[in-house]
């Protein structure tokens, strides 16, 4: 397939060419350079596992530290002392209200955010098949899809949350925690005989990472604006710029952090010359994906295998919106025109909506204590679905 996928088909096709993209290319130097990342990993983080590894109590000093600054730790081993002490030294261009205005802007959007981020970011992030690898690797994401799909969505709530990105904020903890869970997959990833460093590059490298968190920012924005969400120029910067600092909290290095919305696609294009070559894993993980929505409620009668089967038609015809008939066909997606039918409509009635909220008073607010309503009750209801979908790897 061409490696430039996700420009050339959909409706994300067409928001990069509104963009102006349609021309740009990138040159040899700039593709040499983000492949020198390929080959670096998370130093500090790596240096805190291979820590805990050693010590069994370790743990707890690492909860100890997230909740109460690593200043609170008695006799804390210099791994860990490194590690935090990065994270807590703020970057200088980090504004706690440009934080909080992405957050809101992100809130607005309430549990609609869901299906962007499992049918686009996560469907459109196996394209990339090396960074595949490790996903594939752990066995998680195969054998407990619905599990890790969950896990992923409350992540998201709590990284995104208002105020949760402050210091030792739930937010700021979850982001450091994830970091050390990447590092944690590195290590056994690097303990594998068959992980091929030449084909794959190394595990959770830093362009997978970027990868990973511009999925999360610019192309979710991309992908609530195609479901019809409308943002102001200020609110598009602001969620880049909490994503951007949350990219510094999981150590990626600077250099691969997007400053404005044209760096972002820039490096968006980048990855998409150098990483979206999609394989047969990139089949496999879209087939595990789409069989956990047909999971969620199959188990519930008559009434929830219906539930169960649109629920595959709607977040299969959202993806396929987006990223286009060919790609959806590679990933073998079910084709329902009724579902991508509704969807369209669904669309056009929220674009009309989002329109309009500018100029009624208040309509913001209300937006944005609804979205936060509606993802605080998912985020309770996290337990319960995980109990109803362990692990099975």
């Amino acid at each position: 397939m061409d490696e430039q996928v996700l420009f050339r088909q959909g409706g994300f096709g067409l928001v990069a060419r509104s963009r102006g993209l349609a021309g740009l290319r990138v040159d040899e130097a700039q593709v040499a350079r983000l492949r020198e990342f390929a080959q670096q990993q998370d130093e500090l983080a790596d240096a805190v596992v291979d820590w805990l590894h050693r010590d069994g109590r370790g743990q707890q000093l690492v909860d100890r530290a997230l909740a109460e600054g690593i200043d609170s730790v008695e006799g804390a081993p210099e791994e860990l002392r490194a590690f935090f002490a990065r994270a807590e030294s703020t970057p200088y261009w980090v504004d706690a209200e440009r934080l909080e205005r992405g957050a809101r802007a992100i809130t607005r959007a309430g549990l609609l955010g869901l299906f962007p981020l499992g049918d686009l970011s996560l469907m459109g992030g196996y394209f990339a098949s090396r960074a595949t690898k490790s996903l594939v690797g752990t066995g998680e994401i195969e054998h407990s899809t619905a599990r890790r799909l969950i896990e992923t969505a409350a992540w998201w709530i709590d990284v995104t949350t208002p105020g949760a990105l402050a210091q030792r904020g739930s937010g700021y903890q979850a982001a450091l925690r994830i970091r050390l869970v990447h590092a944690h997959v590195r290590h056994a990833m690097n303990n594998r005989a068959d992980w091929d460093y030449e084909s794959w590059d190394r595990p959770v490298n830093h362009v997978q990472t970027a990868g990973t968190l511009l999925l999360f920012s610019l192309v979710y924005v991309s992908g609530t604006q195609l479901l019809g969400l409308r943002y102001s120029a200020r609110e598009k910067a602001d969620v880049l710029h909490l994503w951007r600092y949350l990219g510094w909290l999981m150590g990626v290095p600077e250099e691969l952090l997007p400053a404005n919305e044209d760096d972002a696609w820039r490096l968006l294009w980048l990855l998409a010359a150098t990483e979206f070559i999609p394989d047969d894993d990139s089949k496999r993980l879209a087939k595990a994906l789409v069989t956990s929505h047909e999971a969620i409620g199959a188990d519930r009668g008559v009434a929830g295998k219906v539930l169960a089967h649109v629920n595959v038609r709607v977040h299969a015809s959202v993806s396929r919106l987006v990223l286009g008939r060919d790609n959806a066909d590679y990933l073998g997606l079910p084709d329902d025109l009724i579902a991508q039918a509704a969807v369209l409509v669904g669309a056009g009635t929220n674009f009309v909506a989002e329109t309009l909220r500018p100029f009624v008073p208040g309509a913001t607010t209300v937006q944005e204590l609804l979205g936060g309503l509606g993802r605080r009750h998912y985020r309770h209801r996290v337990d319960q679905l995980l109990d109803r979908h362990p692990r099975t790897a």
